[in-house]
């Protein structure tokens, strides 16, 4: 027997079909409307699967598709290697770094925390990344001379997968390292190096130029300034004259026998002058002001007049980038090892391909004696990329040696030795 609400439910619908029987109209409207949105609904199911099938080609973008199980092996392998000889090397570094500066330390009663946070906490990533691409190098041969010697490197290429084919977890892994360290160079570490040369400077009694004399530079079109004396721990500059050209002909002189940094404004470029004088000249007329104190705008900055070892290294990369331009546009020969410094950090972060190139073709081979041999050969080669690297950033300051080729002369001289070595590993 049905229940009540059944009975009801059965009644509803009754009515609800005699009535669409009674309106034929409002039935074909009903489909009618269903039939022009299904043709809308169709058209856009259609896009939808002309969509599917672009984004279909990403997949073959995907690096995560070429990667197999025996690439994460190699590739767990590498990073293993590299952090740990990372943490190995640069722990017997502090160890010796402590040993030399202990005295120091405590000769200007330098706190714990400031040499725990402020030092080494800045001194472990700066020396890490410095030689990142060495220790990708040692550790290439490290891990891979071991794989060989293990026979793994044989049983991989006895089931038909090239040397080729081998290279591919070692080059995706680079991708990784590489970026990394280009990142933590161009945005990371400039911002620890200033905290750890304040900390150099206040206990470790490393002096730094705070003052710079005869400085003549162009902080704009035409207009050239320059400073007989100036103290950077002050902010102020003495003898201080400012020229405007106009047409090669001097329109405007001031003088100033001193001029203070606003360190307090809003804004850069706030200077404040004392003791003024501006001469306009206008034909062979003259007319001269004076005063006492003057506020005014000047396009330069402390860091223009004064310059100290190893500033270049506090930059930003794009703090630098525009450091340079705005110094090559002021007449300024003084960017060299600006210049080096920007395409190092480039340079140094594509070392870790070629230096892996020529580590996994050294060290893919079993041979008798173990991996000694081929340490060995990590450690001459590391050496002497280090060396060309100084050389070369030697030669670009002072023999007007050009910085980009100064910054890469290492890496191509290092990729005719990875070709070489790629061409004699499948031998």
């Amino acid at each position: 027997m049905k229940s009540f609400s059944k009975i009801r439910k059965h009644r509803r619908r009754y009515k609800a079909a005699r009535w669409m029987s009674r309106h034929p109209a409002w039935l074909h409207k009903g489909f009618g409307w269903i039939a022009r949105h299904t043709r809308l609904l169709q058209r856009i199911l259609k896009w939808i699967g002309h969509l599917f099938r672009f984004l279909r080609v990403l997949k073959y973008i995907n690096p995560f598709r070429y990667i197999k199980k025996i690439d994460w092996y190699i590739i767990r392998k590498f990073i293993g290697t590299y952090f740990f000889s990372i943490a190995l090397i640069i722990s017997i570094s502090i160890v010796f770094d402590v040993n030399e500066n202990l005295a120091k330390f405590t000769q200007y009663h330098a706190p714990l925390r400031a040499i725990v946070f402020d030092y080494y906490a800045n001194f472990i990533p700066y020396f890490a990344n410095l030689f990142s691409a060495l220790f990708v190098f040692i550790a290439v041969i490290f891990f891979t001379s071991k794989m060989a010697g293990n026979s793994e490197i044989i049983a991989m290429l006895a089931t038909g997968i090239s040397f080729k084919r081998l290279l591919r977890p070692y080059m995706f892994t680079c991708v990784l390292l590489a970026g990394l360290s280009y990142y933590l160079s161009a945005y990371v570490i400039p911002h620890g190096t200033v905290i750890r040369q304040n900390f150099e400077t206040m206990y470790k009694n490393k002096k730094k130029q705070t003052a710079a004399d005869n400085v003549q530079l162009q902080v704009g079109p035409g207009v050239i300034a320059y400073i007989q004396h100036y103290d950077d721990t002050q902010k102020q500059g003495y003898g201080f004259c400012l020229d405007r050209f106009k047409d090669k002909k001097l329109i405007s002189h001031l003088t100033a026998m001193t001029v203070q940094y606003d360190t307090i404004s809003d804004s850069k470029f706030h200077w404040k002058l004392s003791n003024w004088k501006i001469r306009q000249l206008k034909g062979l007329r003259e007319h001269i002001t004076t005063g006492a104190t003057k506020d005014t705008i000047i396009q330069m900055e402390p860091m223009d007049l004064v310059y100290s070892k190893g500033q270049q290294e506090t930059f930003t990369s794009p703090a630098l980038r525009d450091y340079i331009s705005k110094q090559i546009n002021r007449g300024s020969g003084n960017v060299v090892q600006y210049e080096v410094e920007y395409h190092k950090r480039i340079a140094s972060s594509f070392a870790s391909f070629i230096l892996t190139i020529i580590g996994a073709s050294l060290s893919a081979r079993k041979r008798k004696g173990g991996m000694g041999m081929y340490l060995g050969i990590g450690l001459a080669l590391s050496f002497t990329y280090i060396m060309l690297q100084t050389v070369s950033a030697s030669f670009a300051v002072n023999a007007g040696f050009p910085p980009v080729l100064a910054a890469w002369m290492p890496n191509l001289i290092f990729i005719v030795i990875a070709l070489i070595c790629y061409r004699q590993a499948p031998n």
